[in-house]
């Protein structure tokens, strides 16, 4: 594949073309579509019209049947089993959306089956992630028979003891890895319910949200009298989707397969979903009566949701998502939206903080291969998203702690780039650390602060041994080049039915040769940041706005031609609707 090189700010690009494939005609004469479409089916793996059609029209009936997932058989037994004995039940899941969201589709479910049942969410600065010894012996002195985890647990293997001992009994639902040096091979408990327990099961990356889906579902059918589930089970369950949906979405899982079928029925959902906490959340958005789509999720929705628990406790988002109250529910939004703006300050702040840093470190050399950055004033709830945007800047797999910790252990969040297993190298280096936790691209760890210059280094190190210089180019991933007329109204919408876009589904990308500006640009936003542009081919111009490419408009006045990277859209701005490519790169000769 054609490499080409460019620089849109400090981080230089490898543009990686997809070259056209000779299967695309008639792929596209099959599926009644355009030939670009068929050629991004194509690059996405998808070479037949039937595998074509199934993935441009999911349909919900191709869920794979809940008594499938792995270990939810054994749950759902010990749970009719509570539920008849009148035992009660808390369940335990993460802070985050995926925790969030898994949280509220069980005890809702419960709910109507009329259980005891409450929820439990750790708080993230006081207790960190995973089940924890102190909150299991409060829930077994209060009364709690049975615990389930959502989005935790698997690694948990002290905690299950202590549960154990407790006369607790304890189901787990996770899909995070297990460190593969874990002994036992399993917590002790009387059901684990996870998707890579069994080697075979179709849907490897589940989110925590569709494992709690699954077993909710399960038990749904279990005490449903007949074949079909009891209509007002059913019609929880069709409001679940949304639920697991974003949290799905929220967590970036892999967008193929059966989370794709889950996340586009419960995307069109969404809108129309009667549980009063998901429509305060959308009103708050300002995203009601507009279809929604993986972007306001991910950019929109999640982060007033995951604000609780970085900025305060993450049980108000599980009370959101519960409530049956519509006042109650725009209270808690509207309070997690204003939450959510002060997470977005102290983020920039940050941000800016360890942009510095890594200036005056010399991290950015482009010998290292990793970055772990400390600071004793860095708000725990929110270094997972810089990690997220250094890792985006400076294109290394980041770590940042805040080392400020009243009992000695400081707290990170650890982002990645495709084809670095941060679990495998952190594991690497556990020697240094209290506790750990995580996937591929994202982790947690907890580490007494005289060690964090040790543990940089050997991450370093390892960082070193696995990486070399290609995999720290920043690559951005083209479907095809394309001619700016190919872009009409139709088209653009037609690619819309590759949506839901995410992990393993990304928007689609087309770049154009040699073409130029059709007048002089613009930059707008608060701060001049972005660029507003016209381009054309000489036949036709499209409007153009490139985020965070202000400082591009002095080098596109002085070249004549140059070549741009974008992800079409259609865009309407006050009643009136047209073509618009969102810039995600532009080269120059």
């Amino acid at each position: 594949m054609p490499l080409s090189t460019s620089v849109t700010g400090a981080l230089i690009k490898q543009w990686t073309v997809k070259p056209a494939d000779e299967r695309a005609a008639q792929l596209a004469k099959s599926l009644n579509t355009s030939s670009l479409l068929a050629q991004v089916l194509i690059n996405r793996g998808i070479t037949d019209a039937r595998a074509g059609g199934a993935f441009l029209r999911p349909k919900l009936t191709e869920l794979i049947d809940p008594e499938q997932m792995p270990g939810v058989l054994l749950a759902v037994q010990r749970v009719a089993q509570a539920l008849q004995s009148k035992q009660k039940i808390t369940i335990y899941g993460d802070y985050d959306v995926d925790g969030i969201t898994g949280v509220s589709i069980l005890w809702q479910l419960l709910r109507l089956l009329g259980a005891d049942v409450d929820y439990y969410i750790p708080h993230r600065i006081d207790e960190g992630y995973g089940l924890n010894a102190d909150a299991i012996t409060t829930l077994a002195k209060a009364g709690s028979e049975l615990l389930i985890t959502v989005d935790c647990g698997v690694t948990a293997f002290k905690s299950a003891e202590l549960a154990a001992r407790l006369g607790l009994d304890l189901i787990i639902t996770d899909h995070h890895q297990m460190p593969s040096q874990a002994e036992p091979a399993l917590p002790k408990a009387v059901a684990v319910v996870h998707p890579a327990l069994e080697q075979d099961y179709p849907n490897q990356d589940s989110a925590g949200a569709m494992v709690a889906f699954k077993l909710a579902w399960a038990i749904a059918k279990e005490l449903s009298p007949g074949q079909k589930l009891d209509p007002e089970l059913r019609e929880f369950m069709l409001n679940a989707t949304s639920l697991a949906a974003m949290g799905t979405i929220a967590d970036i899982v892999d967008l193929r397969g059966e989370n794709r079928v889950l996340t586009s029925y419960g995307l069109k959902a969404l809108p129309q979903c009667k549980l009063s906490g998901v429509e305060a959340l959308i009103e708050s958005a300002g995203l009601t009566g507009k279809g929604l789509d993986s972007f306001d999720i991910g950019f929109r929705l999640a982060p007033m949701l995951n604000a609780a628990g970085r900025m305060g406790h993450a049980r108000l988002a599980v009370e959101l998502l519960t409530s049956d109250s519509s006042i109650r529910s725009m209270q808690i939004a509207e309070y997690l939206k204003e939450q959510n703006n002060q997470r977005q300050q102290l983020q920039r702040k940050i941000f800016k903080q360890a942009c510095k840093m890594i200036i005056e470190q010399g991290a950015n050399h482009p010998d290292r291969k990793s970055i772990v950055l400390a600071n004793e004033n860095w708000h725990t709830g929110v270094i997972g998203i810089v990690a997220s945007r250094i890792v985006d800047k400076f294109y290394r797999p980041t770590i940042m702690i805040n080392a400020a910790s009243d009992n000695g252990l400081a707290q990170g969040s650890a982002r990645s780039i495709p084809g670095f297993c941060l679990l495998t190298a952190i594991e690497a280096c556990s020697d240094h650390l209290n506790t750990f936790g995580g996937h591929e691209m994202a982790a947690g760890i907890t580490i007494e602060s005289e060690k964090i210059d040790r543990f940089a280094a050997d991450f370093e190190q390892y960082a070193k041994e696995n990486l070399d210089e290609a995999d720290v180019a920043a690559k951005l991933h083209i479907d095809a080049e394309a001619s700016l007329g190919e872009f009409n109204m139709e088209m653009v919408g037609e690619l819309q039915m590759l949506g839901p876009f995410g992990q393993g589904n990304p928007e689609p990308a087309f770049a154009t040769r040699g073409v130029r500006l059709a007048g002089p640009p613009r930059r707008v936003g608060a701060a001049g940041d972005h660029l507003q542009l016209t381009i054309t081919d000489g036949v036709v111009a499209v409007r153009c706005i490139g985020f965070r490419m202000g400082k591009l408009e002095k080098k596109l006045l002085e070249r004549e031609f140059f070549d741009v990277a974008y992800q079409p859209q259609i865009n309407t701005y006050k009643a009136n609707t047209n073509v618009q490519f969102v810039l995600a790169d532009v080269q120059f000769d």
